[in-house]
This record gives structure tokens, sequence and C-alpha cells, in this order.
């Protein structure tokens, strides 16, 4: 690469999506002093927190990292999600054409390459027109990618309808687990709707155009998923993870913090379901009363769902006392907190943790992996369930509450898990043999983990690979 080398960035305006990109471009500037990256920010109509993460995050980096904020673009809501999600990005696509017309104007750098989010394909027709390589980056694992791939293939090779899977008994011989897969139970929800499963199976068609798949994984962690990819059709795969903000924040003034400070090493189960995670009134009160029954010490980050038909995140309850049981916090004052926003990192880092109870986020599960802190899996949308299945079937790092509940950002979700089907997965999480035997393994792939970033590791030289790789894509050009 030249001394003024450049990587644009863009990535999808979800912070389960941004956050990984944005420690992907400081993983490579740190890498590699002669490269810079410019990230093309777009501003997200569900997310308010976009903009104020970004300049955090920017008053943190080097000058190599510059951000660039593209205009606002609202687009309409009535349609399904990932119909919404198609509009608003190819509502942005004029914003990247000027932004990078622009840094090909000024000539101070030579622009190496595109890197895109895994939903924000459509901008590489703007990489065809600059004729710049294109690479896309997937913040969750290699099973996903897999999937989308082998999906993919079925639908163009097989002809096959997708969405006749919904509520069948089928089971799919997936490349990349040992294990059959249900498709009803785990396959992601918009494989069974015709237009949301014809936009996100366009995505895997896109991939298979980009020059190479920068992926959140390492392969001590997926290694058969890892192998399968190349015999998907892939191009080049960069396992380069785990990607994480691991700083710890603060959570100095949190009355949590001297409370988990009492409490004895991997004695507290914690409960949260990330950023778009909550539940209804009657699903709360089946978990508080899952966790007086089973006796356990807790943390549990508590919020309040959107009003029904409205896709937004959720947020802090004025008072939970509103939805628990009558009389639950204070019967509970000696045994567990309830809580809104929790500083997840933080919590996951303290020695009190030992176990979460999580709806499988790819974030989540690898922070949680990171501290070896087991997992009692509790998925909601997305692909969640895909990583639920992952985790306690193949994987054997997680416990099961129910691997197959879906939960519909917004209308809902219809079924409820008994507090029965609770108290039995948080027992399993934190009690008996097979936890302690499941708490070894999930340290062993915790220091794997760590292992694969240092030098010499699995991933520190596969990201090494990509950046080679980038510098021989322009030789050959």
């Amino acid at each position: 690469m030249s001394a003024t080398s450049e990587l644009v960035f863009v990535p999808f305006p979800a912070l389960g999506h941004l956050v990984s990109m944005l420690e992907m471009a400081k993983l490579l500037i740190d890498r590699d002093n002669r490269l810079s990256v410019m990230v093309l920010v777009m501003k997200s109509p569900l997310d308010s927190e976009i903009e104020s993460r970004v300049e955090s995050f920017a008053a943190l980096v080097a000058s190599r990292i510059r951000f660039i904020f593209l205009p606002r673009q609202n687009p309409s809501l009535e349609a399904s999600p990932f119909a919404i999600l198609n509009q608003f990005m190819e509502s942005h696509k004029a914003g990247v054409r000027d932004a990078i017309a622009g840094l090909s104007a000024c000539g101070s750098s030579r622009l190496e390459g595109l890197v895109v989010d895994m939903f924000c394909t459509s901008m590489i027709d703007v990489a065809i027109e600059f004729s710049i390589p294109s690479y896309v980056f997937i913040p969750s694992g290699g099973a996903l990618l897999g999937l989308m791939l082998y999906l993919q293939s079925l639908q163009e090779e097989q002809h096959m309808d997708l969405t006749r899977l919904k509520g069948s008994d089928a089971e799919l011989d997936f490349p990349c687990f040992a294990n059959p897969l249900p498709a009803a139970k785990f396959l992601p929800a918009e494989v069974f709707m015709k237009e949301d499963c014809r936009i996100f199976l366009g995505h895997a068609q896109r991939f298979r155009e980009t020059k190479g798949i920068l992926v959140n994984t390492f392969t001590e962690l997926e290694p058969r998923a890892v192998e399968a990819l190349a015999g998907l059709g892939a191009p080049a795969v960069y396992p380069v993870g785990p990607i994480l903000n691991i700083k710890v924040e603060s959570i100095k003034g949190f009355e949590i913090l001297d409370w988990l400070d009492q409490q004895s090493n991997a004695s507290v189960v914690f409960l949260c379901f990330g950023s778009f995670g909550s539940f209804d009134q009657d699903q709360v009160k089946e978990i508080a009363r899952a966790l007086e029954r089973s006796g356990c010490h807790f943390l549990w980050s508590l919020r309040q769902p959107p009003a029904k038909g409205k896709l937004e995140g959720p947020c802090d309850y004025a008072d939970p006392a509103e939805v628990l049981p009558e009389g639950f916090i204070d019967r509970m004052a000696g045994v567990g907190r309830v809580i809104g926003w929790a500083p997840q990192v933080a919590v996951l880092a303290h020695q009190a943790i030992g176990g979460f109870v999580s709806h499988c986020g790819w974030n989540s599960t690898l922070e949680s992996i990171w501290f070896g802190v087991p997992i009692a899996a509790w998925p909601q949308y997305a692909e969640q369930q895909l990583n639920a299945f992952q985790l306690v079937v193949e994987l054997g790092l997680a416990a099961e509450i129910k691997m197959d509940y879906r939960r519909d950002l917004v209308k809902g979700s219809d079924s409820i898990v008994t507090a029965d089907d609770i108290e039995g997965g948080i027992r399993k999480l934190m009690e008996g043999e097979e936890a302690d035997e499941r708490r070894k393994k999930v340290k062993e792939v915790s220091e794997k983990s760590r292992k694969a970033l240092m030098e010499g590791g699995s991933s520190y030289l596969s990201l090494g690979r990509f950046i080679e790789d980038v510098r021989s894509q322009w030789a050959s050009i």
C-alpha cells in the first residue's frame, strides 16, 4: 500500500452492527500505520444513540479514522422490516456516491476498497461505479454467513420455495453444523416471508460478488462453519473476531457495583436481552416467579417494551414494581436487584457473575465467552434462534430456556415461557455437575478467544492476510 491508503466503511446504523464495525476500523489502523478509514454514518430514525456513540468513539481514536454523517433519510415505516431496510439503504446510495466522489477528487489518498455491512450490499453498486474492490463485514458468526449462502443456493439451484418450511418438520443437513437443523424452529423468521426472504437472500447473492468477507468470529469457536464456507461458494473469508469493545464501562455511582462486590464468585445470574429486548407484563411476571423460586442471586435488566405496532427500542420503567408481582422487590431485597439499562460489559466482567440469561445476540455471545460466563439461551428475533441452537446443541456452551422462542419487534409475542421452564433453565445454568462442566468449557473457549487476537493467533493472522490481499488486489487492477 502507498503511504496514504484509505478504506471506506459503510456500517448499518444499529448499535449491534455499528460498534463492531468501528472496532474493526480501529484494529486495522492499529495494525498498519499506512492505512486510514473513512466511515460513512447513516442517521437511524429508530436509534437515537447512533450519533452520540459515533461522536464518543471519534473523540477517542486517531485522526486516521474520519467520519462523515450522511444526510438524514426517513423511509416509510409501512412495509415489512426488511422492505423498510431495503428502502433505507437505497435512499443513501446518492450520499455514499457523493462522499466517495469527493474522496477521489481530492487526490490526497488512494481509495483501496469499500467495506460494507452485511445489510448494506446495495452499496456494492457504488464500488462497481468507481471501479474499486468491495468487501463485506459480517457482525454475526460464520454459521449465519454459511446459512445465508446455503439457503440462497437451495433457492437458486434447486428452486426450493423456502417459505414452505414454515411450520414444517423438515430438518436441513446444514454443512456448518454436525447436527440436523430443524428449519421451522431455527431459521430466521424472514426466510418464511416471500418478500423478506427475497431481500434477505439477495444479500447473500451480493456477498459472492465481493473480493472477500470479514467475519466477527474466530476459527477456534466455529471450526466446522469456517471450513464449510469455501464449499458454499464464499469468496475469501477472514475470521477476524472476536471484535468487541471490551473496555469496561464505568459503573461508578451504580448501586449495583457495591452489591455485586458483596456477592460470592460466580453466584449471580445476570438477565439482559439486548438493545431491543423486552417482554410483555405477563411474561415479566413469569420471569419474576422463576427467579423467586430458584433462590439464585440475580441482577435483572428489565425494560419496558414500546407500544404495540411501534418499531422502537425499549426504555426504562419509571417504576418496575408496576409490572412485577406484588411485593416482589421487597421479598427479593437480599437476593437480587431489578434495574433498567445495564452496563453489560462491566457486569459480565465482574467476578460475581456466574451465568447469563441472554437473547443470544452475537455481540453478547462473544462478550459472554470473552469473560468466561456461560449462557442460558432465550433468543428473541433475527438470527438469535440459530445462535442459540449453535451454542446449546453444536458447541455445548449454553443451557436452554427456550431455544426456539420468537418475538416480533412490532407485534410482540403470542407465546409465554412458563416460570417452570425459566426456573429449570436457570438451575441448569447455575447448579450441578453439568453446569460445572459447561463453565469449564466456556473458560477454555474464553482463553482461545483471547489468544486468537494475540500476535500469531488465528484472527491476528487472518487480519494480516486481509491487509495483504487488499494490497495485492490493487496490484492486479
